[in-house]
């Protein structure tokens, strides 16, 4: 076999040698950047310790909990119509020698992380999310004709016979365990600090676009127009608002969110794995991309030097 790699290196047309040598190098330069981001991800879980949701400081921090559909519509995954809190999916054509995407997509809408201590509002928006749940079947059209069907290695085998399109959903299930780890930040109550200047400029201009309402009002002396001394009261009834509406505010109980981390390369991991889990899957992916890295960096330079002795 190395003595048919050798001569094929050697007598290969150009374009033929360069496209094989390129590609293996993009493959190698690929792999080890993979093997970078996995280990990343394991020293972001490992160095981050897991925060209780009333206590937790401001900025990186890690979760557990269950997750959990907030009030009002659920989300549906577009596929098999299952509620759940998280979703995505992918439709491909399968051709004789190509697969290409039809259609894919993921929920960006908010869900819950409730632990032992409150909830958090989680914004998926962004983040790498691995799910426990993943459905897998075969239809002869697109739409499929009914939305679910086999999965797993008897779907694989059995499903694809005569099929044109495969379907293939994850879901985070409401209830399921859930690991986050991200940016949090908590809104309102306390731990919002108010810019009355601001607030009262935006009550202000809000008013000033129902012209009527605020001639109704304010003109006190109903010449159809708001005068120096009467757009000082104008001003004053904005303050009194804004201040009364801060301390409503001020005592209510704050929101908790975590999001996508705006600066720097933390990851954003949102998880129905556990931290162990996660830890294990990501140095086993680190260990094979550097395996891939060694590999296909080893068999560019062997083709180099044979190429070019």
């Amino acid at each position: 076999m190395l003595d048919a790699a050798t001569q094929w290196v050697n007598q290969a047309a150009p374009p033929a040698f360069w496209t094989a040598f390129l590609v293996a190098t993009g493959l190698a330069v690929a792999a080890f950047v993979y093997a970078f981001v996995f280990l990343q991800r394991v020293r972001a879980i490992e160095d981050t310790p897991t925060a209780k949701i009333r206590s937790a400081a401001q900025g990186y921090g890690e979760l557990s909990g269950l997750a959990q559909l907030m009030d009002g519509a659920p989300i549906v995954a577009p596929l098999t119509g299952k509620t759940c809190a998280w979703y995505r999916y992918k439709v491909e054509k399968m051709g004789d020698k190509h697969t290409h995407v039809v259609d894919a997509g993921s929920s960006d809408e908010l869900f819950l992380l409730v632990g032992r201590t409150g909830r958090c509002v989680i914004d998926p928006e962004g983040a790498t999310v691995i799910t426990r749940h993943k459905e897998v079947w075969f239809d002869h059209q697109y739409p499929p004709r009914k939305r679910g069907g086999h999965s797993g290695l008897f779907g694989l085998l059995v499903g694809r016979v005569g099929s044109r399109y495969r379907y293939t959903e994850e879901r985070l299930r409401d209830g399921e365990p859930l690991y986050a780890i991200g940016m949090f930040k908590s809104v309102g109550g306390g731990a919002e600090s108010f810019n009355t200047e601001a607030e009262v400029r935006e009550l202000l201009r809000l008013w000033k676009s129902d012209k009527r309402g605020l001639l109704q009002r304010f003109d006190a002396n109903g010449d159809g127009e708001v005068d120096l001394q009467e757009w000082e009261a104008v001003r004053k009834a904005a303050y009194q608002q804004v201040r009364r509406e801060q301390s409503q505010r001020s005592v209510a109980p704050p929101t908790h969110v975590m999001s996508k981390p705006v600066h720097g390369s933390r990851p954003y991991l949102l998880s129905a794995l556990s931290e162990e889990e996660l830890v294990k899957r990501f140095r086993l992916s680190a260990a094979g991309s550097l395996m891939a890295f060694l590999l296909l960096g080893s068999a560019a330079v062997w083709m180099a030097a044979v190429r070019f002795h």
